[in-house]
């Protein structure tokens, strides 16, 4: 049973889910839906550099143009910004708070010095600072233009993409991030799948193969567009 706060009053259900561990787990869950969502669309979205400047351009101005005339132009695409957005600053504060929780629950230090967090808690931790760090680059870089290097085109992706991936550094932070982001699908697909109460002993396997399966497309999907323009496939 809930219990009552200084003012007497219990406290809601949503700040209950909140303040409990379990509740933060769950948010880290679908908020990484949300964002596995995205990507699985976004991937698909960049394969289409392999058919030419004419369709990769046409589907960027799709992106602008989607919900006309019902919604404004770009109305879709922000509505899906700010999802995005809410699920990731969901997502790593729910993280940073049940990382310090379980600080907080064994301050003893070890007697035998041995790593405490497991490789997939370390391959989440850094690979989520990773991708946090390259998301702020990606944007400035191929959104906004500020990061850009050769001067950024706007209404032109497909030479911004060529300009991007024409530069080692572009080449090189993109596909660390990319690499990171298929080990952080791998586990956290089958981790969101365990809390929300999708797993089991009998199906474990079938989700943990199913996880590695997604991040194996995903990573080659994503890492597919600088290999093609680095070996001139895409030019």
């Amino acid at each position: 049973m809930a219990l009552a706060t200084r003012t007497g009053r219990r406290p809601s259900m949503t700040r209950t889910l909140w303040d409990s561990s379990v509740g933060k787990k769950t948010i880290m869950a679908v908020s990484g839906l949300v964002m596995l969502g995205y990507l699985v669309a976004h991937m698909l979205g960049n394969l289409k550099i392999f058919f030419g400047p004419g369709e990769f351009n046409h589907y960027a101005h799709w992106l602008r143009t989607l919900g006309e005339p019902f919604l404004h132009h770009e109305w879709a695409l922000w509505i899906v910004r700010l999802v995005l957005v809410a699920a990731v600053v969901l997502h790593a504060v729910c993280a940073c708070q049940l990382s310090r929780r379980d600080l907080r629950a064994r301050p003893t230090a070890y007697v035998h010095k041995k790593r405490r967090a497991t490789y997939a808690t370390r391959t989440m931790r850094y690979g989520g600072v990773i991708l946090a760090l390259f998301i702020v680059w990606h944007i400035l870089d191929l959104t906004t233009g500020t990061a850009h290097p050769g001067g950024f085109q706007p209404g032109h992706p497909y030479q911004n993409v060529l300009d991007t991936f024409s530069t080692w550094y572009g080449n090189t932070v993109y596909i660390v991030a990319v690499l990171a982001l298929g080990l952080h699908v791998r586990h956290g697909l089958w981790s969101a799948a365990q809390t929300l109460g999708v797993g089991d002993a009998t199906r474990d396997r079938v989700l943990r193969i199913l996880a590695t399966g997604l991040a194996v497309v995903l990573t080659a999907g994503f890492v597919s567009v600088p290999v093609a323009v680095m070996t001139g496939v895409v030019s």
